[in-house]
């Protein structure tokens, strides 16, 4: 069996973006919904990958839109796990802006969502089983 920390690891996702002007609103940068939108599924897929269950979202806890994100930049979206209980865990996403021709790159957004595992019933199930 897998030791925690591993399995931490191995879960890990990274997913690139190219910002494109039909996912802007009027100011020219990412819609906040977008970028929630896209935070969600990374964490889905991370928990996913951690639990290798049926996961739900079941909040998103405080999302800091620290920096607007362009268009015409490359985001990165890192999907880490950083908590683990019963049932339920949590992830935390960061979407990275790179800039297209040179090598500048900066956190954007951050925030945390948590996941419960179902069965088919959508009843809660140990994440260990």
């Amino acid at each position: 069996m897998m030791n925690n920390e591993l399995r931490i690891q191995q879960s890990e996702t990274r997913i690139f973006k190219a910002v494109f002007p039909n996912t802007t609103n009027h100011y020219d940068t990412l819609f906040g919904g977008t970028a929630m939108q896209l935070m969600d599924e990374v964490a889905f897929i991370t928990a996913t990958r951690y639990a290798r269950k049926r996961m739900v979202t079941v909040s998103s806890d405080k999302i800091d839109f620290t920096k607007p994100i362009p268009a015409g930049t490359i985001v990165e979206l890192i999907g880490r796990v950083v908590h683990t209980g019963n049932t339920s865990l949590k992830v935390l996403v960061e979407i990275f802006v790179e800039e297209m021709y040179s090598t500048e790159r900066y956190k954007a957004i951050g925030g945390t969502f948590t996941f419960v595992a179902i069965d088919e019933y959508k009843r809660p199930v140990p994440l260990e089983a």
